[in-house]
């Protein structure tokens, strides 16, 4: 593999409640080794069919407002023709459709160029698998 692209897989614990997980220090960590102060592009990729990627604040009560929309719009319930799983666990499989299981990032100088406030986040509504897998790649 070239110096111009290089990925990694990181294992995430997410437990078993809906969470969101700021994966920003990841990010910057491995950028720190595969970027190396290169420009370039930082694409985040969750391999699951019931997570997604949010570029969003977290730490002043937006993580719990995106997992409230999230109720609103897919209640756990039994409207779902998805039935494995917890109750309502169909809804789990809709969300990366709302949620992309993916997210680019700009770097410059080795650096997300993320706005103020935004963080890189997992975001995991599935109860019943607590551990997940995200690929972090660098294109420089």
């Amino acid at each position: 593999m070239s110096d111009a692209f290089t990925t990694r897989m990181i294992d995430v614990a997410t437990g078993s409640s809906e969470t969101v997980h700021d994966l920003t220090p990841a990010c910057e960590s491995f950028l720190r080794e595969a970027a190396r102060d290169r420009d370039g592009l930082l694409h985040v990729f969750v391999p699951h069919a019931t997570a997604g990627v949010a570029l969003i604040e977290t730490g002043a009560g937006s993580d719990d407002d995106l997992l409230a929309a999230l109720h609103a719009l897919l209640p756990a319930d039994d409207r779902w023709q998805h039935r494995h799983g917890s109750p309502g666990h169909g809804r789990d499989h809709v969300l990366p459709a709302i949620v992309p299981p993916y997210a680019t990032v700009p770097v410059i100088g080795g650096r997300m160029q993320l706005g103020t406030w935004q963080s890189v986040c997992l975001v995991d509504t599935n109860r019943d698998n607590p551990d997940r897998q995200v690929r972090l790649s660098f294109l420089g």
